[in-house]
């Protein structure tokens, strides 16, 4: 006797609805996915399109460009403007100025805007709200109002020889870092006050019965908590102060004190200006800026999603 064996497949379940509903979006989804991502890439080439074309430039002799125009195809690349560009503006000297400057601005108006937004939401001191009103009202009044007041202050304000060779706060490093700080410590202190006010209250209260006293709660507990805060905010601040080009044309007189973005004017010509050189020297110029964010990236970019995951 023989028996017929026939083979049977697993029956598969019905397709239901509810699992049509589920893969229709799908297909929107990815449209919507992709013009999001088309869009942001076209921002990032506006944004992105100057600092290229100064690159291509200042890879091209100027006689190509004057006859081709910009957009042409290159016949000839090389670094040739750069090493022209730093020697001949002296930009190693004037990169030395910007240091003596931004460094110390940058350090201070973290300093202080940490110090004040301590204040402000950890401690609940009266008027805190007011304060942080005012240091945030601050940044709301243009530079160019007070130019003519802090010339003049600035000229009746005496300094030691040590720390300036004309014996006034005028025509000295001082003048920069602290017209600098005064207008950055605003913007410093109402970031970090929101952003010290999404830490846990237990931790404090933890360390307070622990025995730890006021500076100990700033200084070990809340500030390195804070440290993606003061990272952006340190990126941020350096970028400002290094591109700074008003003040140090109103409170430095000598050239050998200018900053770095004085520096530029080194490479024009009274009757002729060669713009591609000028290019290679704006591309140096900003190469710090560019390294500082390489260095903080990490951080800058924690610093710039803070607060995103909290309801």
């Amino acid at each position: 006797m023989t028996a017929d064996i026939s083979t049977t497949t697993p029956a598969t379940p019905d397709r239901t609805p509810a699992d049509d509903d589920r893969r229709r979006p799908e297909l929107p989804r990815r449209r919507g996915r992709f013009g999001v991502h088309l869009f942001l890439a076209a921002v990032s080439l506006a944004f992105l399109a100057p600092l290229l074309l100064a690159v291509y430039a200042s890879l091209r002799p100027y006689e190509e460009t004057a006859q081709h125009g910009y957009f042409s195809l290159p016949e000839h690349l090389s670094f040739d403007y750069y090493r022209k560009a730093f020697t001949e503006s002296g930009m190693g000297h004037y990169f030395t100025n910007t240091l003596i400057i931004a460094v110390p601005a940058v350090l201070i108006t973290l300093f202080l805007a940490a110090f004040v937004a301590f204040a402000v939401s950890r401690l609940k001191v009266r008027g805190g709200i007011v304060l942080l009103m005012l240091f945030t009202a601050g940044n709301l009044l243009p530079p160019q109002v007070i130019v003519t007041p802090l010339y003049v202050l600035f000229l009746k304000i005496p300094l030691p020889w040590w720390m300036s060779d004309s014996l006034t706060l005028y025509d000295s490093y001082w003048a920069l870092i602290l017209v600098n700080v005064g207008f950055q410590i605003g913007f410093c202190v109402f970031v970090l006050a929101n952003y010290m006010r999404t830490l846990p209250q237990e931790i404090l209260e933890a360390a307070i019965v622990d025995g730890a006293g006021l500076w100990t709660q700033f200084w070990r507990i809340t500030l390195p908590l804070c440290r993606p805060a003061l990272a952006a905010l340190g990126t941020l601040e350096f970028t400002w102060v290094y591109n700074d080009f008003l003040w140090a044309l109103i409170f430095i007189s000598k050239p050998d004190k200018l900053p770095i973005t004085s520096s530029l004017n080194n490479l024009r010509g009274q009757f002729f200006t060669d713009y591609n050189l000028l290019a290679a020297g704006s591309v140096l110029v900003a190469l710090p800026t560019i390294l500082v964010f390489l260095l903080l990236q990490r951080h800058f970019i924690a610093g710039l999603t803070l607060g995103s995951s909290k309801g």
